[in-house]
């Protein structure tokens, strides 16, 4: 049965009660100190923290509050993907309505009867009980790493509507605070808040804003979930919780707000007015690039008696996103697989940021069907900010990449399967092709789905390529795909290039060569040159070879997971021993080459100054957080 948390500190409670949370009572700072706190924590899926005592704020501070999955199962109350399927099952039960099915899915049902809000309220709200000064000096607002450009609001739910309709959206942007009544707006590509804004701009007119700060929990992970344009991200809170979303109307905006949260922001965006936001370190694992953003001007502020602020940490992996990412994942994939039948699982990577990596379990029903649902998912809301994009057959475990890349060791040749597309769309955040919201992708089909012969040998040219692809088809009468798994020497790999420092071979399919890319001094270009001279060699027999930088641990899955995906464009990064155009066709042969090192002109990725790590290894005992 679901949960039904109607607010953050009945939340805050049951986790206390179950042993997930933990009170720190001495003053911490919020200058970086909570971040290195909170990151150890993180990394040992420990408790939430509640910090009670934050230098220079009024407000206590709520941390880590589903920084593990015992966490979003007590806050969801079952374990997300039965709530995705109970919402699967009730279509196809409604698909036409039969009354035995509907009557097996009445728990859904009752779910979806609480989709619509409610607005009885028999006194003031909770979250006006106190009304004060549109001023955030009160608040305990952080700053995450010591190269951000200052500190910056990083749990707020920002609720717009569109100009025209009234159709709300509410979606999680981060919010540089510029002074005590104004921070920037970062509404990235493909979101909904930006689209609101961009309606009101073209109008000349301000765009009504509500921040939301503590929430209940159904309510944050609705803003989290990357739901299909115009669906009320409220109303999908109360499918989570169960329970209907009370609202109230704001104070001084035409907007009716969550009446629980502990704080609301209310405010505008007016048009036409940017400022620089920026740099900040982002889940990426590296500072994102100041830029012009629009800018919040704060209106007033209201919150509940001894109200709860809360924020969450980003920055390399594993942090807080991880959980929620792939929780709201497992909440929406049967959704997914309604719209593509052939379409079984499917996984994005925290790892890598989630949109640098996608793997898709298929149902191939006829070749290359699987391509044909890449397609449709690169066109899909949020997930067509992809950037790599892996095919396997539904049998195999999306989520164990070892499995993936057993799946490409068999079955991936780049001749057939591999797919390039430049100059579209990418996550903001994405720094990889040196402009902002642009840049290219990439499939990999590793199915074991096999191609005619007849259409290999059609498609060559010349009289040279099709006897060659008829030697093929003899050799190969079903066109099935030779596993090129003949283990190598990786000290003669090595010897190619005396910039080389270390190499791993992963299950026989990934071969991962660490250089000293020069991150320090601003970069050297060493892996694109290591990259060309190993190709070129001949000696790397395997699928793929990525070239890292020295700060990547190749020993480490999460590391080198994250050094790979976040740090190369496609078309930009990506190379093969062998290429060539039959006519307008691209025709690859050999390893597929990935440059992963961090190059000239990317920012920085994220580190913590010594200092800090060892302030808070000194006071470790002074926190309590361990029993």
């Amino acid at each position: 049965m679901p949960a039904g948390f109607r607010d953050l500190r009945t939340f805050i409670a049951a986790l206390e009660a179950a042993g997930e949370l933990r009170r720190v009572r001495v003053e911490v700072d919020p200058d970086l100190e909570i971040t290195e706190i909170v990151t150890r924590v993180v990394r040992e899926e420990g408790p939430a923290l509640l910090f009670e005592n934050v230098r220079g704020a009024s407000f206590p501070l709520a941390v880590n509050l589903l920084g593990n999955a015992r966490r979003i199962a007590v806050a969801l109350g079952e374990e997300p993907e039965s709530i995705g399927d109970g919402l699967v099952r009730f279509i196809e039960a409604a698909q036409p309505p039969r009354i035995r099915r509907l009557f097996r899915s009445r728990r859904t049902i009752s779910r979806v009867l609480a989709m619509r809000p409610s607005h009885a309220f028999p006194r003031a709200a909770p979250c006006q009980e106190v009304v004060a000064p549109p001023d955030l000096s009160p608040f305990p607002i952080t700053k995450s790493w010591p190269l951000d450009g200052g500190r910056f609001i990083t749990l707020g739910l920002v609720q717009t509507a569109e100009p025209d309709t009234g159709v709300r959206n509410l979606g999680i942007y981060r919010m540089q605070v510029f002074g005590p009544d104004s921070t920037g707006m970062h509404w990235q590509i493909q979101k909904g808040g930006g689209f609101h804004y961009r309606a009101a701009e073209s109008r000349g007119r301000p765009l009504p804003v509500a921040v939301l700060i503590g929430t209940d929990p159904a309510t944050l992970l609705a803003a989290v979930a990357p739901l299909p344009e115009g669906i009320d991200e409220l109303a999908f809170a109360g499918f989570l919780r169960g329970s209907s979303t009370r609202l109230t109307a704001a104070r001084t905006i035409p907007l009716e707000v969550p009446a629980t949260a502990e704080f609301v922001l209310e405010g505008e965006v007016r048009p036409h007015e940017r400022q620089p936001e920026g740099p900040f370190g982002d889940h990426f694992g590296h500072y994102s690039n100041a830029a012009p953003f629009p800018v919040f001007r704060l209106r007033a502020v209201t919150h509940r008696r001894g109200a709860i602020f809360t924020a969450s940490v980003v920055g390399k992996p594993p942090q807080e996103d991880k959980h929620m990412g792939e929780a709201v994942g497992r909440m929406l994939t049967p959704l997914v697989r309604v719209m593509h039948k052939e379409v079984k699982d499917l996984a994005a990577y925290y790892e890598a940021g989630f949109h640098n990596l996608l793997v898709v379990g298929i149902d191939e029903r006829y070749a290359k069907e699987g391509m044909k649902a890449a397609l449709g998912l690169l066109g899909t809301g949020q997930l067509s900010l992809t950037k790599c994009l892996v095919l396997v057959d539904e049998s195999i475990a999306v989520r164990d990449f070892d499995a993936v890349l057993r799946a490409i060791r068999e079955n991936f040749d780049p001749e057939d399967d591999f797919l390039l597309i430049p100059g579209v769309p990418l996550d903001t955040l994405d720094f990889t092709s040196y402009t902002m919201n642009l840049g290219s992708k990439m499939v990999l089909d590793a199915t074991s789905r096999r191609i005619d012969p007849v259409f290999r040998s059609a498609r060559a040219d010349t009289e040279a390529g099709a006897a060659e692809a008829a030697a093929a088809a003899i050799r190969d009468p079903e066109g099935a795909r030779q596993p090129l798994v003949a283990p190598f020497d990786l000290e003669r790999v090595r010897a190619i290039d005396s910039r080389i420092r270390a190499a791993r071979l992963v299950e026989g399919a990934l071969l991962i060569l660490q250089v000293d890319s020069g991150i320090a001094s601003g970069g050297n270009g060493a892996g694109a040159e290591v990259l060309g001279r190993v190709l070129e060699s001949g000696a790397a027999r395997t699928k793929i070879v990525a070239v890292v930088s020295e700060d990547v641990n190749i020993d480490d899955p999460v590391s080198r997971l994250w050094g790979i995906f976040t740090r190369f464009d496609a078309a930009r990064d990506v190379r093969f021993a062998q290429s060539a155009l039959r006519h307008a066709w691209p025709v690859h042969r050999g390893p597929l080459g990935i440059d992963a090192t961090w190059k000239t002109g990317y920012p920085l990725p994220v580190t913590m100054p010594d200092e800090i790590v060892r302030k808070v290894s000194a006071r470790w005992a002074e926190y309590r957080i361990s029993k």
